[in-house]
C-alpha cells in the first residue's frame, strides 16, 4: 500500500470524528444550547449506564471465545505498563517543571490513565469501515476490533479505579496537609477539575466505607489480638497495614462500573459454550437478546462523540495552569508514550507474547497515544470535594 492510501486510511476516521465532535460543540453554544449542560448530562447517563455496556457486553459475547481470551494475555499488561511509564515520566515532568502541589496529582492522572475505551471505540470501527483498509475484511475487523476494544475499556476502568485513584488521592492528601487549614488552596483543588464530565460525582465524594462504619463490636477484641503479634511480625503488621489502606482508597462502585459488568456477562456468554450456543448465532434461541443489545450498543459511538464535543465548550476557557505543564503533558501523552509503546509492542512481537494480528497490535498500539480519561477530572472533582467535607 502506496503512503498516500495509507495516510487516506488513516485520515478519513479522524475527520469523522472530527465532524461529528464538532457538530456537538456548535450544538451546546448557547444560542443553539440543544447540547446543554442538562441534556448532556442526561445523554452521558445513556451512553455510561445503557450504550456502552450494550456495545461491550454483545461485542465480547460474539467475538470473544476461551481461546481467542487466552491469547489476548498481553493487552492488560500492555496498558498496565502504559500507566506505569506515564506516571513515571509525569513525575519527572513535575520536578523539571516544579508544578504546584495541588496539580500533582492533576498530572500523575493525565499522564497515566488514557482513553483506554471510548476513542478506541470511535477511531477503530471508522478504520475497518474504509475500504483500503489494510485490516481485511470490513465486518470481521469491525466486530473484532469493538472487542478488542471492550475489552481495553474494561481492563482499564479497573487500572484508573484502583492504581490511579490510589495515586492521585495520595497527592491529594498530601496538598492539603501542606496547605493546612487553607481553604482557598482547597478550592483551588476542586477548581481544577470542574471541565470534565461528572457522571459519577455524587458516589466520588465519598470513600465506599466511611470510617464509622469500618469498625464492628469486635474491633477492640482484634485489635488486642493483633497487637500481639505486631512484636513478633513487624513485616507482616506493616503489609497487613499498606494492603488496608490501599483497599480503602478503592471504589468499587467505579470500578464495576456498568461497562464493566457487562464486559464480565459478556465473557461469560463468549466463553462458556452452553451459554453461547443459546444466545449466539442464527441458530441461538435467545438470539433476539444479543441482536437487541446489539442494536442499543449502536447509539454509543455517535452519543459519544456528540458528548465529547459538547465538552469541549468548557474546555475553550482559560484553565490557568502553566503552558509549560500543558506542553509537558501533551509531549508525554502525544510523543514519548507512542514511542515507547512502538518498542514494547514490537518487542512483545518479537519474543512471542503476541501474535501477527496486524488489528490486535494496532489496538495495542493506539493505547499508547490517546488523549487523557475523562475519568481524570471526575477523580479531582470528587477527591477534592471529599477533602472539603
Amino acid at each position: 500500500m502506496e503512503i498516500l492510501d495509507l495516510f487516506e486510511v488513516a485520515l478519513m476516521p479522524i475527520l469523522k470524528v472530527l465532524l461529528v465532535t464538532a457538530l456537538g460543540l456548535v450544538l451546546a453554544i448557547d444560542r443553539i444550547d440543544l447540547l446543554g449542560h442538562s441534556v448532556t448530562h442526561s445523554l452521558n447517563n445513556l451512553v455510561f449506564y445503557v450504550f456502552n455496556p450494550a456495545l461491550i457486553g454483545s461485542n465480547l459475547a460474539e467475538t470473544i471465545t476461551y481461546q481467542s481470551l487466552i491469547s489476548l494475555w498481553f493487552m492488560p499488561v500492555n496498558i498496565l505498563l502504559s500507566f506505569l511509564i506515564g506516571s513515571a515520566l509525569a513525575w519527572i515532568l513535575i520536578k523539571i517543571t516544579r508544578t504546584p502541589p495541588h496539580l500533582q496529582g492533576l498530572v500523575i492522572g493525565c499522564c497515566s490513565a488514557g482513553n483506554m475505551g471510548n476513542l478506541l471505540l470511535i477511531i477503530v470501527p471508522a478504520v475497518c469501515e474504509e475500504s483500503n483498509s489494510p485490516f481485511g475484511d470490513t465486518s470481521v475487523c469491525s466486530s473484532y476490533g469493538k472487542a478488542y476494544a471492550s475489552l481495553s475499556m474494561a481492563v482499564g476502568a479497573i487500572y484508573i479505579w484502583t492504581y490511579v485513584y490510589y495515586v492521585m488521592s495520595l497527592y491529594l492528601n498530601k496538598s492539603v496537609s501542606d496547605a493546612g487549614t487553607n481553604k482557598d488552596s482547597r478550592i483551588h483543588i476542586i477548581s481544577s477539575g470542574e471541565s470534565s464530565t461528572n457522571i459519577f460525582l455524587e458516589s466520588s465524594r465519598k470513600p465506599l466505607l466511611h470510617s464509622s462504619d469500618r469498625r464492628s463490636p469486635d474491633d477492640s477484641q482484634i485489635q488486642a489480638e493483633t497487637r500481639s503479634t505486631k512484636s513478633r511480625f513487624p513485616f507482616l503488621d506493616k503489609m497487613r497495614q499498606r494492603i488496608n489502606k490501599f483497599t480503602e482508597k478503592i471504589d468499587l462502585k467505579m470500578i464495576f462500573a456498568p461497562s464493566t459488568i457487562a464486559a464480565i456477562i459478556g465473557f461469560v456468554i463468549g466463553t462458556i459454550s452452553p451459554f453461547r450456543k443459546v444466545m449466539v448465532g442464527e441458530s441461538a434461541p435467545l438470539r433476539v437478546l444479543d441482536s437487541s443489545a446489539a442494536l442499543v450498543g449502536e447509539a454509543a459511538i455517535p452519543a459519544m462523540t456528540l458528548v465529547i464535543g459538547a465538552n469541549l465548550l468548557s474546555g475553550l476557557k482559560r484553565s490557568g495552569v502553566g503552558v509549560s505543564l500543558i506542553m509537558g503533558i501533551i509531549a508525554i501523552r502525544y510523543i514519548l508514550l507512542p514511542l515507547l509503546g512502538i518498542v514494547i509492542v514490537k518487542a512483545a512481537y518479537r519474543f512471542g507474547f503476541i501474535g501477527s494480528d496486524s488489528l490486535y497490535q494496532f489496538i495495542l498500539l493506539l493505547q499508547y497515544a490517546v488523549p487523557p480519561a475523562l475519568a481524570v477530572g471526575m477523580m479531582t472533582n470528587g477527591l477534592a470535594i471529599t477533602q472539603l467535607n
